[in-house]
């Protein structure tokens, strides 16, 4: 991983909190919770099973949304 993202990924873990302890990151970005850059800025769409579990997910219309900040990285700049 390029010296730039992991120091942007690391100023993200800086700014929020995560119930699951950042195992995303523990794992190496192995662990990742199901989701899809639907090619709107600061959501994904949520493809897990049990949406509602998780703190970064929003309902929208029948779906949800998700607005973890590492996970959006994730998805927008590694194609995670």
């Amino acid at each position: 991983m390029e010296k730039d993202h992991k120091r942007e990924i690391e100023n993200i873990i800086g700014k929020i909190k995560c119930p699951k302890s950042f195992k995303c990151y523990e794992s190496g970005f192995v662990n990742l919770c199901r989701a899809k850059d639907i090619g709107i800025e600061s959501f994904l769409l949520c493809l897990e099973n049990n949406p509602r579990d998780c703190k970064f997910s929003i309902p929208f219309k029948r779906s949800y949304l998700c607005h973890c900040p590492l996970r959006i990285y994730l998805s927008k700049k590694l194609k995670k």
